[in-house]
């Protein structure tokens, strides 16, 4: 399993708005299953696309883990209102925890501790 940091909101649209593509400069070869992590960096100012309710600040917590997603592919196009970037992380399957994580996270593809993968699975069963 892997992780990714995600600043919010989009980190909560991932979870919560049907946010099916992570927009990046790099292409990845993982495939599987990934954590998604919002860093305690807030981008307060970002809105979503048309469509798509903005959260409210509450529903923005930082320096946790979130959810799991499916990276089912990375692509270097694509028709969505999510696409913005040189590369995008294919999204499918997004499941929210009950309780978010604490976590610190890394920047890039990164590999969580046994200890969280646990408690990630904990909430998820």
């Amino acid at each position: 399993m892997k992780a990714i940091s995600v600043q919010q909101p989009w980190a909560w649209a991932i979870l919560h708005a049907g946010k099916d593509l992570e927009n990046r400069q790099v292409r990845f070869k993982y495939r599987g299953p990934l954590l998604i992590h919002a860093p305690l960096h807030l981008r307060a100012q970002d809105r979503m696309p048309p469509g798509v309710r903005q959260p409210k600040m509450d529903e923005l917590p930082c320096g946790v883990v979130l959810g799991i997603v499916d990276l089912v592919d990375v692509v270097d196009h694509a028709r969505s209102k999510w696409w913005g970037g040189k590369y995008a992380l294919v999204l499918r399957n997004p499941r929210r925890l009950k309780k978010p994580i604490p976590c610190k996270g890394a920047r890039g593809l990164w590999t969580p501790s046994p200890s969280l993968i646990d408690a990630v699975k904990d909430q998820l069963s």
